[in-house]
């Protein structure tokens, strides 16, 4: 069956993929008639192996779709062509979710236990998005469903982005500015005050 409908996409390096993600993923595909999965093209032999370990999950290979690489603007242009981006774990997405988030396109993630695998539920977290990160890889699947199946709950997550792209503390740069030079200050005035280091809360 060829791919129809909903694009899920990953564009993390393929190395952060792991054979229990990708039973997750196929999984989802299975659940999603007609969906498609989009992933960065890291090169033609991971591209292969990939539809390779589709099809033993019974997944077609013409619904892994690969992404190659292009200009910047390109590649953030090319999200709004998703529905929603699937996370990986141990290894989150980082800067990878972080342009994501900024096209709009929300990203689903499983709350990990290192920090490598908390990252992108930080910046959900922080652009107003915490309802993204699911709490297991089981309710990860179910929430993956769910909002494939369900395009008025996607919408709303999207216009929820949309409206917090710009104002959420993620992506604003001087208020993160102001922030670290404030702790800054307080770190320098309580060395000269000879007070030992400590947490230094710095207000909102």
């Amino acid at each position: 069956m060829a791919p129809t409908g909903f694009v899920f996409c990953c564009f993390n390096n393929n190395y952060k993929i792991t054979p229990d993600m990708f039973d997750r993923w196929m999984r989802i595909l299975g659940r999603v008639p007609g969906s498609m999965l989009w992933l960065l093209e890291g090169n033609a032999r991971a591209a292969a192996n990939l539809r390779k370990e589709a099809v033993a999950r019974g997944v077609a290979a013409e619904r892994l779709v690969f992404a190659p690489r292009v200009s910047m603007p390109d590649h953030l242009a090319r999200h709004r062509l998703a529905g929603l981006f699937l996370d990986n774990i141990p290894c989150n997405a980082h800067t990878t979710a972080s342009d994501a988030l900024w096209a709009g396109l929300p990203v689903l993630t499983i709350l990990g236990d290192t920090f490598a695998g908390r990252v992108a539920g930080s910046l959900l977290h922080a652009i107003g998005l915490p309802e993204l990160v699911a709490e297991s890889p089981e309710a990860y699947e179910r929430m993956a469903i769910d909002l494939a199946t369900h395009p008025e709950k996607l919408a709303a997550l999207k216009a929820r982005l949309a409206a917090n792209r710009l104002m959420a503390p993620l992506f604003d740069t001087k208020r993160f500015t102001r922030h670290i030079e404030a702790a800054y200050t307080a770190m320098h005035e309580r060395h000269r005050a000879g007070i030992a280091p400590d947490h230094i809360v710095v207000p909102a």
